[in-house]
């Protein structure tokens, strides 16, 4: 069990981190010369042309803005005083000798999460517990609950932002836990997880109205969900506890405001959550799912293949959940993979290249089919 806890704890850094302030900012160096990109490995053949943009502490969750030239991601490094993930925005370089040179666009109080930007390109949503404190919030004793634990802050509300960071809004004010949100592609609707009505669930806001419904109901942790391109579906992680004790410790952990994310899996349902599916069945942690540009496949990462827990590694599927393919094949950890509205290129973060650390960078890469 120690040793499953010290493997996943890298599987922590980026979704639970955030604070403070940063004077210089990790920034990307000019692409490989030709012929030497040792970014990617051999059997990674739908990546061409990586390219690394952030270098030290843990850079995760990066998607593109609707115009796919900007990127909004969580920073977090100790050397920098950056104590918890807060919120970044960076132009993504259009040339090998232009840097990427990300801002942090959150205030530096509390703990941010899961920022994304709005289809008018002005503004940002984002989750953080700066209304519970200016700290961050404090983190699990893993190894005194021996086993790997997430929290899910009861202070964490959405906010959107205009990108000199000033809050404009406060899209969530219920009681509980309210976060992993993104929009659907016009723009027009926000899914996002809460913990409003007792579970873990995910729910959908009008922006027009401002008109919340809650789109799934079945006990479990719900979360991390996004639309598909054309808006007609939906993808998210749940775990579902089935026996009387997992019903038991499941409940007993959200009376904690914790969760166990060991046990999870893929499903997919109509953009309303209707004909809710699960697509994966491993076992362990599937998570991080995506749609491919073509509405008709998915990508998302996993240790299935590692009865350790590690590492963590990219797959693709049709939305059926058959024909899985291997795309990722980092020995530490690859997650959080975003298309760009075009579909030519794939943002994610990965510990590769990171001299046997364990910091998390990000990388962008032209998807090769």
């Amino acid at each position: 069990m120690k040793k499953l806890i010290a493997n996943l704890l890298i599987f922590a850094t980026f979704i639970i981190s955030i604070t403070a302030f940063i004077n210089k900012p990790a920034i990307s160096k000019p692409f490989p010369p030709k012929n030497s990109d040792t970014l990617i490995y051999p059997a990674e053949k739908h990546f061409a042309n990586m390219r690394q943009l952030t270098f030290g502490g843990d850079n995760a969750e990066a998607y593109f803005s609707y115009d796919g030239k900007w990127l909004i991601f969580q920073h977090k490094n100790d050397k920098e005083n950056v104590l918890c993930d807060q919120m970044y925005i960076g132009k993504i370089p259009t040339s090998p000798n232009e840097k990427f040179e990300p801002k942090m666009i959150s205030s530096g109080k509390g703990r941010t999460t899961c920022g994304f930007f709005t289809k008018d390109g002005k503004h940002i949503i984002y989750a953080s517990t700066y209304l519970g404190g200016d700290s961050c919030p404090p983190v699990p004793d893993r190894q005194k609950m021996k086993r790997y634990i997430w929290p899910v802050y009861d202070t964490y509300d959405i906010f959107m932002a205009d990108l000199d960071g000033k809050i404009v809004k406060r899209l969530t004010d219920t009681k509980g836990y309210d976060a992993e949100a993104t929009l659907s592609p016009d723009g027009n609707k926000m899914l996002f997880t809460s913990m409003r009505d007792g579970d873990l669930d995910l729910y959908i806001m009008n922006l027009n109205d401002y008109k919340v419904t809650r789109i799934t109901n079945t006990l479990g942790y719900d979360g991390g969900a996004w639309f598909s391109p054309d808006g007609k579906k939906i993808i998210w992680r749940a775990s579902r506890p089935k026996t009387p004790e997992e019903i038991e410790d499941y409940k007993n952990l959200l009376k904690q405001n914790l969760v166990a994310p060991t046990s999870m899996e893929v499903w997919i349902a109509n953009a309303d959550g209707s004909d809710a599916k699960q697509i994966t069945d491993y076992g362990q942690a599937n998570w991080a799912p995506n749609f491919l540009p073509d509405n008709k496949h998915i990508i998302f990462c996993s240790n299935h293949e590692y009865k350790r827990g590690f590492p963590f590694n990219m797959y693709v599927t049709d939305v059926n959940g058959n024909g899985l393919e291997k795309v990722s094949r980092d020995n530490g950890f690859d997650a959080f993979p975003m298309f760009s509205p075009d579909g030519k290129k794939i943002v994610f973060s990965s510990n590769r290249d990171n001299g046997g650390g364990r910091d998390i960078n990000i990388f962008i890469a032209d998807w090769v089919n």
